[in-house]
């Protein structure tokens, strides 16, 4: 690219209707100029090709994308990851900034994600590793979205829960029974003291468990256990499916008794998800199937808050994202920033529950409050409450325990030898 060429990609922000983009953080790693590289990857964007031949025009000032920060060192082994096929050459690992001209796509999500993780990212000259960091969008992009339609706070009012964690239970096992003793088990679960049972993200309409005949049970099961406790319950049911029967699924789930639906935000595409959240007289809750693939890898591929975030302008209630432990091979640092994603001010946006999820128990819970210092968001253990050793019931009442001794100040493990459950569930998930 010619040196003037370059310089037409780059921008001093403050000089940019700050309305008109949104920015990108990216980082990646380069062999040749680094300014160059970033050039490529703002042109490659937005006006791969910015005139007509023969024809005295320039496309760039409007519609390109434009670097307007850039931070480069060397590398001097060369390439962080081993790939096929890299260029040789002085490489440069970078940090660019993008002010991306929002109206290149407008507010539709497959043409954003067409434009900011597509072919003009990943196949820039001389870029063969590269990964979206973050993501920001001006309040003029987000006006073009509904965002939740509950959010936090109509969640907490329908399950009455304030003051404290939402309570899930991944209800098990994930794919192994009929509805009738599957129901029962997320009965046991709400007595115990369970906010919400929730089918696995990988048990939909299955042959062996019908998804209507399911909420059907569940419904009444969850009724049942509204009178008993006197508390609000949900049964939120897996409707993961071709987009095209996610607006029948809900339907068909709610009129049976579930009370709130889940899809699998990747799989079905973040499109699905907001075409699900006009049709959805529920909360709406996400999972993330298939976001690994594409975020595991250091210095490539996607930021899982991106995810994050575009699950909650899709209009995402709840976004149930990788947690902390060994099991999740998620840095402690990228869960933050993905329920700082679900909680952070984002315009007209309503907030979202953020639920960081994998193998918790009562034993974990007092860990995961200290790391995210907020009440709000949501604990979904699996195994911790269904395979508890006295029960799904001391499963649920385990967690209440758990967090009745933190609330009072008690260490869980004190407050556990005046409680048998709690005290049976940090003895067998300790």
């Amino acid at each position: 690219m010619h040196p003037a060429d370059v310089d037409a990609f780059f921008a001093v922000r403050g000089a940019l209707d700050p309305e008109a983009y949104l920015e990108l953080d990216l980082t990646f790693e380069c062999v040749g100029d680094p300014r160059a590289a970033a050039a490529h990857l703002a042109s490659e964007q937005s006006t791969a090709q910015w005139k007509r031949v023969g024809i005295d025009e320039d496309f760039r000032p409007r519609y390109a994308a434009k670097v307007v920060a850039l931070d480069c060192s060397p590398l001097p082994a060369g390439f962080s990851v081993p790939m096929a096929g890299l260029p040789a050459g002085p490489v440069h690992a970078c940090r660019v900034t993008l002010a991306h001209p929002h109206g290149n796509f407008g507010p539709r999500l497959p043409n954003l994600l067409s434009a900011v993780l597509g072919e003009g990212m990943f196949y820039a000259p001389g870029i063969p590793i590269v990964r979206l960091e973050d993501i920001r969008f001006p309040a003029s992009y987000l006006a073009g979205f509904e965002g939740p339609q509950f959010g936090i706070a109509g969640l907490r009012d329908r399950l009455h829960a304030f003051g404290r964690p939402i309570f899930f239970g991944v209800i098990k096992p994930n794919i192994g029974l009929p509805p009738e003793p599957f129901a029962e088990l997320g009965y046991q679960g709400w007595i115990g003291g369970l906010d919400i049972a929730k089918d696995d993200e990988m048990l939909a309409d299955a042959g062996y468990s019908p998804l209507a005949e399911r909420a059907r049970l569940l419904g009444a099961l969850r009724r049942r256990a509204e009178q008993e406790t006197g508390a609000p319950k949900i049964y939120l049911a897996n409707i993961t499916d071709e987009v095209d029967r996610l607006a029948h699924n809900h339907d068909l789930v709610v009129a049976a008794g579930a009370n709130a639906v889940m899809v699998n935000a990747m799989p079905v595409g973040v499109s699905g998800v907001r075409a699900l959240r006009r049709q959805a007289r529920v909360p709406l809750v996400t999972h993330f199937p298939f976001i690994a693939p594409m975020s595991r890898v250091a210095g490539y591929g996607v930021h899982t808050r991106v995810f994050t975030k575009l699950q909650r302008l899709a209009g995402a209630d709840v976004v149930i994202m990788p947690g902390f432990g060994p099991r999740m091979f998620t840095p402690e640092a990228e869960v933050l920033a993905n329920v700082q994603a679900c909680l952070e001010p984002m315009g007209p946006i309503a907030p979202c529950l953020p639920v960081p999820g994998g193998s918790d128990s009562a034993a974990t819970i007092e860990g995961v409050h200290r790391r995210l210092g907020t009440v709000d968001f949501g604990f979904v253990p699996g195994r911790g409450v269904f395979g508890h050793p006295l029960g799904p019931t001391a499963g649920a009442m385990s967690l209440r325990q758990a967090w009745d001794a933190i609330a009072e100040g008690t260490p869980v493990a004190d407050y556990a030898k005046r409680h048998a459950e709690l005290d049976a569930a940090l003895r067998a998930f300790g």
